[in-house]
């Protein structure tokens, strides 16, 4: 007679785990939040949201990607949650959206209830931070797709935004400045080309430049631009890229009008160290590194001329990148100073 346990599956832990993630829960659910820890769907009351004349509902969906494979390791997994809540959250906070709620899907190859309530506090913590009710999730153990040790982590998140803010400020135009809001370090891109060129054996190093161990450079959360955003909205932004797979040219290009190119320098700012480190132990080239990495700005903001000083009062941390100009027939996102 075979059993489920046996076949991998261990549900006396499913529910250990289960009664450890109620109170996690709880603590992060939210005035809209109707349904219990353990219901088959999330349910969610719109009007906790606020006032609406015509609201629009904005959703997105992310991973973190290989950067679990790090965490894994390393069996630090605390700032895992922060990761995926606060990727999630800038996505639909570009778009000029708050986030409602936030939904986490986990799968393991063995769902160890300590791993797993550690994971969950960490969802239920950021989007307290971020005014995000968490709504549920879903744990998934899995022994016959995930090798022992590995798992991965995702998350859904959505918002609202009245319908007559979009694109409330106007369109990018030609002479708009760029300002670029600094990254904490790669966040959660880019972690398959870091690994090989920073392999497990020198994680543990600790790294003078860096002021950490390398394990813990690559580790380092992402960081929300949620309040940041919304005052920049507030001071006239037209849009934002939030940087994260494709580097600089690719986000930036999709906030961006057709006739127009983004001209950035790309010696505005100082890249953290750990982009360095990555570029020489990897001995990969600098455009490759700008193709790959947000290389020191997690966000960008386009905004017109004449509100740049009271963007920058509101924002002190963000700098001047680059302007839009003419595309020509250039590319529509132009770094300049790339040096190799």
């Amino acid at each position: 007679m075979a059993t489920y346990a046996e076949a991998g599956i261990h549900l006396d832990d499913a529910r250990k785990t289960t009664e450890r993630l109620r109170e996690i829960v709880t603590r992060a659910r939210g005035t809209g939040v109707l349904a219990d820890v353990g219901a088959f769907g999330g349910m969610f009351r719109l009007g906790a949201a606020g006032e609406f004349h015509d609201p629009v509902l904005v959703a997105s969906a992310d991973g973190i990607g290989t950067k679990v494979k790090i965490a894994s390791a390393l069996g630090r997994y605390e700032t895992l949650g922060m990761d995926i809540v606060n990727h999630c959250v800038n996505d639909i906070a570009v778009q000029g959206a708050r986030p409602l709620f936030f939904l986490d899907y986990l799968a393991l190859h063995r769902a160890d209830p300590e791993v797993v309530t550690v994971l969950v506090a960490g969802v239920a913590e950021a989007c307290t931070a971020a005014g995000c009710s968490l709504l549920g999730g879903e744990t998934a153990e899995m022994p016959d797709v995930y090798p022992p040790g590995e798992f991965d982590l995702a998350g859904f998140v959505v918002g609202v935004m009245e319908r007559d803010r979009i694109a409330a400020n106007g369109q990018p135009a030609k002479g708009d400045v760029l300002l670029g809001l600094p990254s904490t370090g790669l966040h959660t891109n880019g972690y398959s080309l870091a690994r090989r060129a920073l392999p497990p054996g020198i994680w543990a190093d600790f790294d003078p430049e860096l002021g950490t161990t390398i394990g813990d450079a690559l580790l380092t959360p992402h960081r929300s631009y949620l309040a940041e955003i919304q005052a920049l909205i507030g001071v006239g932004a037209r849009g934002f890229a939030h940087i994260t797979g494709g580097g600089l040219p690719e986000n930036v290009a999709r906030v961006i009008p057709d006739e127009l190119a983004a001209e950035i320098d790309v010696a505005s700012w100082e890249p953290p160290a750990i982009f360095g480190r990555i570029a020489s132990e990897g001995s990969i080239p600098l455009d490759e590194m700008y193709q790959v990495f947000n290389m020191g700005i997690g966000l960008v903001a386009v905004l017109p001329t004449e509100s740049i000083g009271t963007s920058i009062v509101a924002v002190p941390e963000a700098v001047a990148i680059g302007r839009l100009i003419p595309r020509g027939e250039g590319d529509a996102v132009q770094l300049l100073g790339l040096t190799t």
